[in-house]
């Protein structure tokens, strides 16, 4: 019998009869965890438990708690939705099934609509299938036999998909758990047993493959882990979530506000809203011109033929909104490059005056599919902290270490923890070879130098370059794509872009594109949700409100509030004829970080009772010793 030789996940090697499952493999070797083990990796390649080796090489476990394995839990628990769906919904059509960052869905065309009645009774049908333990079963078949059969059960979107597939592809795999069976490259866990924990979430409306023009879809959400105290933390996380919404906290704290009549994607920022986003962008700016950049300012709407030599008119036209002005095709601006270019090319650049860095407060206006928008998170106008710098090859390492810098300075005064990923050509680029891995290596370099850990996160890099992108943590551990420092040798090149070298010659300067908050809108949104409201009081857009406790204590009232706008705080009144408790709780509601009482003793003695939004009481103390204690904690971004 032929053998095949393994090495096993301890280093050791042995020879086994070919054929063999992977499982069987590791169960030979005596590995002690493989009851949580939920498939294999052989040679690099994730595959079922029960698909047999024939070659030599690497043999591994895929445990359910990890990255992979919790992907192909969820992923399984996807086809038992829909396995159930189809038993309890005769006739509802089945699309797409894949495991998300949190969970999965499965999107379902079904005439009716379903309820939260209705997810319940898959839940309960989901239980006895899993109860049932049966085995997710892999076979393969040829494309046209497949087609057949998915069109013979009226599965008109497997159909569309298998139709779709490229022309050297000749065989697809199918999997079955009972009697359902589906299209899936797998793999899967070895039986529905396997399923411990999940829960189905709500019911949302997607188009099929994400396109406007195609059937509006019924997608249902769900979630899976390896144990019911994993799935417990995350349902009570998520309802932590729900009530730090940063849109519910908009109109409860008079933020902002989201108005069908003005448009979907659209922000109506409210005073302190606006103020909220104010105090962001002067911070940005002063620590921007701190780190020697120039502050600069580009047009909203730009000739087309710009668009075209920069690419985005081929590779980002469907994300673009554009104008006629003087029967001449204006695009809306969706990024700031191409003004800062302009800028660079307005004079002879020597090597001398390199690097040069220019940073935009720039308002740009992305088409977002109506289904992807989510308040300040993801909106069509927003502004963005960008900033391009145009240096030489040899100042490139150096410049992307600042960058990353700044980031790490920023998110330490903002109180994020963050991770960090390299992304890399995706399949839709410009540019040679040469140029991506050029870029690619000093972004790599950099991270290195700077002893950063990071992940390659393979294909997902913009179209003229690759990318690191920070994603920061909030309170509730969720990421969210934060800072990017894109390398670009394309764009120089397609708007010759020279600067003088000293040789004299003419050289061409590579152009970095970063941002370190990202966009405004979307950082002020991760804010509130992080601080559930509660900002520090630096960036609190009252840090203090002034309560008195009856009509006679007003005019000293009036005049703390004078003293303290002179002072720098940022304070209001609350002159109303209502009960002290009542002002106070409301102060409470609405997260002010200072509730200043004034009566009878404070007026006697011209002092101030500052209460905490904790409820802690500071005791009596003057005007000017409080606005110091607010200027002392805001220096040190309390």
């Amino acid at each position: 019998m032929k053998q095949v030789r393994i090495q096993l996940p301890d280093g050791g090697k042995a020879d086994f009869p070919s054929g063999m499952s992977a499982r069987e493999i590791l169960a030979a070797a005596g590995w002690k965890d493989l009851e949580n083990a939920v498939a294999a990796r052989v040679n690099g390649n994730l595959v079922d438990l029960a698909r047999p080796v024939t070659e030599d090489g690497n043999v591994e476990p895929v445990a359910a708690n990890s990255k992979e394995g919790l992907a192909i839990l969820r992923h399984s628990t996807s086809h038992v939705m829909a396995q159930a769906v189809q038993d309890l919904f005769p006739g509802v059509k089945v699309a797409i099934g894949p495991s998300i960052e949190d969970g999965f869905y499965y999107d379902f065309e079904y005439s009716d609509t379903f309820t939260t009645e209705d997810l319940s009774r898959i839940e309960g049908r989901m239980e006895e299938i899993i109860s049932r333990d049966d085995s997710f079963e892999r076979r393969e078949i040829s494309r046209d036999e497949a087609i057949r059969f998915f069109r013979d059960r009226g599965e008109t979107y497997k159909v569309e998909l298998l139709e779709d597939l490229p022309g050297d592809v000749a065989a697809v795999s199918l999997y079955s758990q009972g009697g359902y069976v589906d299209l899936c490259r797998g793999p899967h866990v070895p039986s529905t047993g396997t399923i411990r924990a999940f829960k189905l979430l709500n019911v949302a409306g997607a188009y099929w493959r994400g396109d406007e023009k195609n059937a509006m879809l019924q997608r249902i959400y769900g979630t899976g882990f390896g144990t019911r105290e994993e799935l417990g933390d995350y349902l009570t996380a998520m309802e932590e979530a729900k009530k730090r919404d940063h849109r519910r906290l908009g109109r409860e704290l008079d933020l902002f506000q989201l108005n069908d009549e003005v448009g979907p994607g659209l922000i109506i920022f409210h005073p302190k809203g606006a103020l909220l986003r104010t105090i962001i962008e002067d911070w940005e700016r002063k620590e921007h011109l701190k780190r020697g950049y120039d502050i600069v300012q580009g047009p909203q709407i730009l000739k087309g033929d710009l668009w075209k030599r920069s690419g985005h008119f081929d590779h980002y036209r469907e994300n673009m909104y554009f104008t006629e002005v003087d029967k001449e095709i204006y695009g809306i601006k969706p990024m700031n490059c191409i003004a800062h270019m302009l800028i660079y090319k307005s004079k002879i650049r020597s090597y001398r005056d390199l690097p040069l860095r220019y940073f935009e407060l720039g308002t740009v206006h992305r088409h977002e599919k109506t289904g992807v928008l989510h308040g300040l998170l993801r909106a069509r106008q927003f502004t963005q902290d960008d900033a391009h710098i145009l240096c030489t090859p040899e100042q490139l390492n150096d410049e992307i270490k600042a960058i990353t810098g700044f980031v790490d300075d920023a998110m330490k005064v903002f109180h994020f923890e963050y991770e960090v990923e390299l992304s890399t050509r995706p399949a839709k680029s410009i540019g040679t070879d040469e140029d991506w891995e050029m870029a690619t290596n000093a972004l790599e370099q950099s991270l290195k130098d700077r002893g950063m850990a990071y992940e390659i996160n393979a294909g997902d890099g913009a179209f003229y370059g690759p990318k690191i992108d920070f994603k920061l943590k909030d309170a509730l551990k969720r990421k969210w794509q934060c800072a990017t420092i894109q390398c670009d040798f394309t764009l120089p090149e397609r708007f010759d872009l020279t600067y003088v070298g000293a040789d004299g010659e003419r050289h061409r300067p590579v152009m970095l594109h970063r941002v370190i908050l990202g966009a405004i809108e979307r950082f002020m949104g991760v804010l509130i949700e992080h601080y559930g409201g509660a900002l520090p009081l630096w960036l609190s857009p009252v840090q203090a409100r002034i309560m008195t406790v009856t009509d006679r204590h007003i005019p000293y009232g009036q005049e703390v509030l004078r003293s303290l706008l002179e002072a720098g705080v940022r304070a209001e009144g609350d002159f109303r004829n209502e009960k002290l408790g009542y002002k106070i709780r409301e102060g409470q509601n609405q997260k002010i970080p200072f509730m200043l009482v004034v009566g009878d003793r404070e007026m006697e003695s011209k002092t101030v009772s500052p209460r905490q939004r904790d409820g802690e009481n500071l005791g009596a103390m003057d005007v000017a010793g409080f606005a110091g204690l607010v200027r002392e904690r805001c220096e040190r971004n309390e």
